[in-house]
């Protein structure tokens, strides 16, 4: 287990290095990987899954003790995310299934490596944790309902049959988890040390498939879909802080509330526009599960090697005693 679980923390470390080699093989020899297309839902209600098993109540305490900075933060990614990447798509003119596809990156939930990255940053974490945690409890109405009202110019939208797809890949797989760990609590805690390496291994998949799937796409539309992506993830983090500072959020929180906005649960984004719109529309969650784990580590590096409390602002002296 102790191989396992060092196996597990190794490939969460190196995450955006193993999903970069992943797209690259794909991209090679996509024949090998077309067939795993077909379990994409499946993977990504693992990875669902394992969330459920270490959700714990007090990740939803301060929704209760604390609540104006979470419910700032769900706010921002519900709004941010979605408009940039509707202006983005707009601006560069981008084809209809890659514009409909960045908004549906930009209508999902925020990824669950945002909560590492924020610690590492020393931003809060009990509060990334309950952003990821509401928005994703949040995303069987925002994201089809969002999604057809900025996306259905592009792509007809089917808001009801997203909405049960939603459920069926992220509410269930949860709720399963959760009633695991109630009954089963010893054999839990004695598996989730293994569940990053479960998770990652099953959005490496995912991202191979639609890779595989993309391959023509790839060399014809990657780069403009980069660009987007880049720029997208670039106005999250960015947006997300200074909002975040506009409303007087600490330094700990606008940390959390930036990476949280920033970085998207991009396997969710796959796997709806697979099954909703296209393998190319599919595409930019592809670049989003790549940049956003490039992007992350590099802020929380920043930021890593900055105390919260010299970003806060200080007050003069002679103001104070006035």
């Amino acid at each position: 287990m102790k191989v396992l679980e060092t196996i597990s923390g190794f490939a969460g470390r190196n995450f955006a290095i193993f999903v970069i080699a992943a797209a690259i093989i794909a991209f090679l020899v996509p024949d090998l990987f077309l067939p795993f297309g077909a379990f994409i839902t499946i993977l990504l209600g693992i990875v669902m899954f394992g969330m459920g098993l270490t959700l714990k109540p007090v990740d939803f305490k301060l929704v209760f003790t604390n609540p104006i900075p979470v419910i700032t933060g769900v706010l921002l990614q519900y709004t941010v995310m979605p408009l940039t990447a509707f202006v983005i798509a707009t601006l560069l003119q981008l084809p209809a299934e890659l514009a409909a596809g960045l908004v549906l990156l930009g209508c999902v939930p925020g990824g669950t490596a945002s909560n590492v990255m924020v610690y590492l940053a020393r931003g809060n974490v009990a509060l990334s944790v309950a952003m990821t945690s509401i928005s994703t409890l949040f995303a069987p109405i925002a994201t089809p309902a969002i999604l057809l009202l900025l996306a259905g110019q592009w792509l007809p939208v089917d808001a009801k049959s997203m909405f049960m797809s939603i459920v069926q890949v992220i509410i269930i797989p949860i709720a399963l988890g959760l009633i695991v760990q109630r009954f089963l609590p010893g054999l839990v805690q004695k598996s989730v040390a293994v569940v990053p390496l479960i998770s990652v291994i099953a959005i490496l998949i995912i991202v191979m498939a639609v890779t595989a799937a993309n391959a023509g796409n790839v060399a014809s539309a990657g780069f403009i879909v980069f660009i987007a992506v880049f720029l997208h993830n670039s106005a999250g983090l960015l947006f997300g802080y200074l909002l975040a500072r506009a409303f007087g959020l600490k330094e700990n929180d606008r940390r959390a509330i930036s990476l949280e906005v920033g970085m998207q649960n991009s396997g969710l984004g796959v796997a709806l526009a697979t099954a909703h719109f296209s393998p190319l529309a599919a595409l930019p969650s592809v670049w989003g599960a790549i940049w956003h784990n490039i992007s992350g580590p590099i802020l929380a590096t920043i930021w890593s090697k900055k105390d919260v409390s010299e970003a806060e602002p200080t007050v003069p002296a002679d103001a104070v005693a006035k």
